[in-house]
């Protein structure tokens, strides 16, 4: 099969491989559309530590059933699916008690990070077990169901935040994630969302897909947030950029026993500002990926009440991907989710 190959760190090739071997209970999906993750980029060079080379990344991913196992008898050839990047075991503590993003042993697709390799979606074909892939209907375009990956972790960081039918929200960093956040957010009954972002063009798309107001971080976010709010600050705050700066803004913009979520992952490290936590008894809390929400969010998308359309910058063969992941490495303005097609 054909396969985009990370041979080593920014050295992108397009390959021949062996097409993965399909287990008892695994399911074989010919790839329709994978989307580039920022984790990707940040793995392209190294900086992430978990694309360790060689490896075949891509985990935000849609297709065709190809082939199934002995044991699988919920999928036949033919049906539209997309699967979840974390391959979770169902036997340790917290698979058990439904918490299956947390699970002990779990692997997640197209990451290599020392532990364990597990080859990805830019590929022609992927394989998968079967308790992590869900059916699609017939009217999801591929190159949207790859982005239910994405939408479930802004799913999953909402559903974390216990939002109530007309609470006041912020959510700081307005790429992909962030977008998909102001959506999901609206969807769960918040009444006013702030988004904040350096890029003027992401704070037009922030409104576009939902947002009632839109800062610049350049400027005082934090008395801006609270002259909107009658001093008080919002009632939930969740961070999509994973540094310092950010993250003291959601803090700092939250009233007293308000929720922050943390979902951004840039910085394995940040200063928080503790004492604002404290004296305000805040609930801080961490959203790491998803955990189920793949048949709520696959209704989101079908009901339109998040719309992933204007999040996709362009749609493009494998054999373009590694000129598309160049220029999402240089930052190119405009540039937001780029999806591949095997």
């Amino acid at each position: 099969m054909k396969a985009m190959l990370l041979k080593e760190y920014r050295n992108l090739e397009l390959t021949d491989m062996p097409e993965p071997d399909v287990g008892d209970d695994d399911v074989l999906v010919r790839v329709r559309a994978c989307g580039i993750c920022g984790s990707d980029i940040h793995g392209f060079d190294g900086s992430s530590g978990r694309r360790i080379p060689p490896l075949v990344m891509g985990h935000e991913a849609a297709g065709v059933v190809e082939r199934i196992g002995a044991n699988v008898d919920s999928f036949t050839e033919g049906d539209r699916v997309t699967f979840d990047s974390t391959v979770s075991c169902g036997k340790c503590g917290f698979c058990k008690s439904g918490r299956i993003n947390l699970c002990d042993n779990r692997t997640v697709l197209g990451v290599s990070c020392g532990d364990y390799r597990r080859h990805g979606a830019f590929a022609e074909f992927v394989v998968v077990p079967k308790h992590i892939v869900y059916e699609l209907s017939d009217d999801l375009p591929f190159e949207h169901a790859a982005m239910i990956e994405a939408v479930s972790i802004a799913v999953h960081a909402v559903e974390r935040a216990k939002v109530s039918t007309g609470d006041s929200a912020l959510v700081v960093g307005a790429g992909m994630i962030g977008l998909l956040v102001i959506q999901a957010l609206r969807a769960a009954g918040c009444d006013h969302i702030v988004a904040v972002d350096m890029q003027d063009n992401r704070l037009e798309l922030a409104k576009r897909v939902g947002a009632a107001e839109a800062i610049n971080a350049t400027t005082d976010v934090v008395q801006a947030v609270r002259e909107q709010t009658k001093g008080k600050g919002v009632d939930v705050a969740i961070e999509a950029v994973g540094a310092t700066a950010p993250v003291t803004t959601a803090i700092d913009s939250t009233r007293k026993g308000g929720t922050v979520v943390l979902v951004g992952n840039l910085a394995p490290n940040v200063e928080v500002p503790l004492q604002s936590i404290v004296t305000r008894e805040l609930d801080v809390l961490g959203s790491c990926a998803s955990n189920g929400e793949y048949p709520r969010c696959i209704e989101l998308m079908a009901s339109g009440a998040i719309n992933v359309g204007p999040i996709i910058s362009a749609v493009a063969p494998l054999d373009q991907g590694p000129s598309w992941f160049d220029r999402l490495y240089a930052n190119e303005p405009g540039l937001m989710k780029v999806i591949l097609t095997p």
